[in-house]
């Protein structure tokens, strides 16, 4: 009798796990975001995923992607008209899940286009909700049209509320001047992150979604933050070229 657990409930325990190992006193919110958008690629059935957290301001800004098409698709939102359905589920603090945006896109014509135009069919969108507060969106993107079921929908609200527990520690939360610093921490280390990615992609010749993968990887290797191994590759060409060699490591 076999009695190892599915391929997806192990993958999930190890999600799970390798997510809560970083809900320490100085964990990396960033790195956290990251984890979280890649291991919703993976246990559901989406194509990308992508991160919105408020600033200083409780304005939303992106702050991390699965890959280039989930980052391009939360900055529409963010610099054109500010209406989408990430933004719906902040500003409501409820999810909003939409099967086919070609006929059931309306609310937000413009965000409907330019997602069918980079062939996402679909969308379904988690708050990143800790009891009154909402501090972001977990968007989940689809090639095709498909509802999200009622286990997998619940299966990302799992990952995504571990992650606004991570955000929101019990001692941020004592002091709101805490959690605006933490937070606009990350949402600068995001920018570093991209310019880091902008880096390895020129020097190595390669996509920027390739280039977050060698990023992603060369930091967990070496136990690494991954905004400290960002910042040293915009700095040090040594480190930048370290990091390319795992093309053909």
């Amino acid at each position: 009798m076999n009695t190892r657990p599915p391929r997806r409930e192990r993958a999930l325990t190890e999600a799970l796990v390798e997510m809560a190992d970083t809900l320490v006193a100085d964990y990396d919110v960033v790195d956290l975001s990251h984890r979280l958008a890649s291991h919703c690629v993976d246990l559901l059935p989406v194509a990308a995923a992508g991160l919105l957290l408020i600033d200083e301001h409780g304005d939303l800004r992106m702050l991390a992607s699965s890959n280039e098409q989930a980052r391009l698709l939360e900055l529409f939102q963010l610099e054109t008209d500010q209406r989408g359905p990430c933004l719906e589920a902040f500003h409501t603090g409820h999810p909003v899940l939409v099967d086919d945006l070609e006929s059931n896109g309306r609310r937000w014509p413009a965000f409907a286009f330019e997602a069918r135009r980079q062939g996402i069919r679909a969308v379904h969108v988690l708050p990143l909700r800790l009891r009154a507060e909402t501090v972001g969106a977990l968007s989940l993107f689809s090639n095709d049209v498909t509802s999200l079921s009622e286990d997998d929908r619940r299966l990302g609200q799992a990952l995504a509320d571990v992650a606004t527990i991570g955000i929101l520690q019990q001692r941020a939360l004592e002091r709101s001047e805490t959690v605006i610093e933490q937070l606009q921490g990350a949402l600068n280390s995001r920018v570093t992150i991209e310019q880091a990615k902008g880096v390895l992609a020129e020097r190595g010749g390669i996509d920027v979604d390739t280039a977050f993968a060698l990023l992603r990887d060369y930091a967990r290797e070496h136990r690494m933050r991954l905004s400290d191994l960002a910042r040293s590759v915009g700095v040090d060409r040594v480190v930048a070229a370290d990091v390319l060699r795992r093309r053909s490591g």
